[in-house]
């Protein structure tokens, strides 16, 4: 089976193709895992970009070229399936299947492409007939293609799978070496990896925090993930630290003002900034609960880093966390909720946290790597030019 990758999305700035695929974990994660998820899958990876040229690495063919040199580069190859990332190329995208052969399927995958409901009308008339072209939609979780559906813009002929967007390579260090190399302490060491924006919501999860530390006992109800009971838990977490690691900091100043507003606070929240990516894998190991206040995600990197590592995830309630963290060991809050972020912390916090870690790895393992996602991908990929091509599906994995 041939396998096309299209990515029209590249940072201006970076000028050397070389320099893309290193930067780029995803497009050449997902060529990787799907190579190798079948012997008989081949993989050509089409990357728009301001200059021509053709990389090889992995064993992975790269073109790079203008949007429509990649579409005839596509015809050349004369894939089954082309792989489009991203929800918003509905004309390059209309313009990609023009030149495939008819019995070429096309899918294109959601990488958080945002709400097709703030669009305009006329905007989605046109959207929505450039996107007849496609036979099937990709999303972390099929609760995100709900939108869509609504939006008329994935009709009831077009198929929607659910897979990962993408997993990762990181790996976990041992426990000691991690702490001395990150800095990272505390009992339990609660760690926050993401932008400070209204979207990750800091803010929240500060206060949620300072409320944790605070030693009471408290009625909680917290949602384990996979739908466990909720009952009465311990929210006493006296000598916790939190450690944030971030790069953007549009609430920074306010986040800084909360933080020196409290004398619970000041001593235990440790804000660190931004961290090379090849040094993050100390700072998941270290950490015990993985905290993050996201109101809407596509799917979750820093997430999928931290459960591989054994960090236990204390995460919102919101489909992509819930497809992420399945059945594994942690707890899930409503976005927003000071309260329920803080009762969460303490329930999970207050536990015997050195067996949880390993059944956390052992979730990733078993759901979350590339490996997993690539053979799920393949599945999809060949259940779609089945349909496309009139034959009989192939069994569900």
């Amino acid at each position: 089976m041939r396998v096309a990758q299209v990515n029209y999305a590249f940072d201006t700035r970076l000028r050397d193709p070389e320099a893309l695929l290193d930067r780029y974990a995803t497009l050449t994660g997902w060529s990787r895992a799907i190579a190798n998820a079948a012997p008989d899958v081949e993989v050509l990876t089409l990357q728009q970009f301001h200059s021509s040229a053709n990389v090889t690495r992995d064993g992975v063919r790269y073109v790079f070229a203008d949007f429509l040199t990649l579409a005839r580069a596509a015809a050349r190859f004369e894939p089954d399936v082309v792989h489009v990332n991203g929800l918003g190329f509905p004309m390059r995208t209309w313009l990609m299947r023009r030149p495939l052969q008819a019995s070429s399927a096309l899918v294109v995958q959601d990488h958080a492409s945002g709400d097709p409901g703030a669009a305009t009308t006329a905007k989605n008339a046109v959207r929505r007939s450039l996107m007849r072209s496609i036979d099937a939609f990709l999303f972390t979780t099929l609760e995100q293609a709900e939108p869509w559906h609504r939006a008329r813009l994935i009709r009831p002929t077009q198929s929607v799978h659910d897979v990962m967007e993408a997993s990762t390579t990181i790996a976990p260090l041992p426990r000691g070496d991690a702490r001395s190399q990150s800095g990272v302490t505390g009992a339990p060491a609660v760690l926050w990896v993401g932008r400070l924006n209204m979207n990750k919501d800091p803010l929240t999860v500060v206060d949620a925090f300072e409320t944790a530390l605070s030693p009471s006992e408290r009625n909680a109800r917290v949602r384990a993930p996979g739908g466990g009971a909720p009952g009465a838990v311990k929210n006493d977490v006296p000598l916790a630290t939190l450690t944030m690691v971030y790069q953007e900091e549009e609430l920074l100043a306010a986040v800084k003002a909360r933080i020196q507003s409290s004398p619970l606070l000041k001593d235990r929240v440790r804000l660190v900034g931004a961290v090379p990516h090849d040094r993050m894998a100390a700072f998941f190991s270290a950490a015990d609960i993985f905290v993050v206040g996201s109101h809407h995600e596509g799917s979750g990197y820093a997430l999928m880093e931290a459960i591989a590592c054994g960090a236990i995830p204390v995460v919102t309630d919101i489909p992509a966390f819930r497809a992420i963290t399945g059945t594994a060991v942690g707890a899930l809050w409503t976005p927003g909720d000071a309260s329920a972020c803080a009762r969460a912390l303490g329930d999970v916090g207050s536990r015997d946290l050195s067996g949880a870690r390993q059944r956390v790895m052992d979730h990733f393992q078993r759901e979350l790597t590339w490996e997993v996602i690539g053979k799920r991908a393949v599945r999809i990929y060949r259940d779609v030019v089945q349909t496309r091509r009139g034959g009989p599906t192939c069994p569900p994995p």
